[in-house]
């Protein structure tokens, strides 16, 4: 009876440890494509912030130029 127990904790502790170092495995194979789509996602956030920056910048010169043609009319 106490050899059967032994066998039943082992049997688990075996399975859990396959089960560990799969899941390991599986993380460590996703970790770069993981990180290589943090990548585009940052130079995608990159660039539309720089068109909204170039956007604004644009716009507050019509403006002002809007202004200055009001002004002279």
């Amino acid at each position: 009876m106490a050899e059967q127990s032994f066998d039943t904790r082992r049997m688990v502790r075996d399975q859990e440890r396959r089960v560990s170092a799969a899941t390991a495995i599986g993380l460590n194979a996703v970790r770069p494509l993981l990180q290589f789509q943090v990548a585009l996602l940052r130079l995608w956030a990159d660039s539309i912030e720089a068109f909204a920056h170039k956007y604004e910048k644009g716009s507050g010169a019509e403006v002002e130029q809007q202004e200055q043609q009001q002004r002279a009319a």
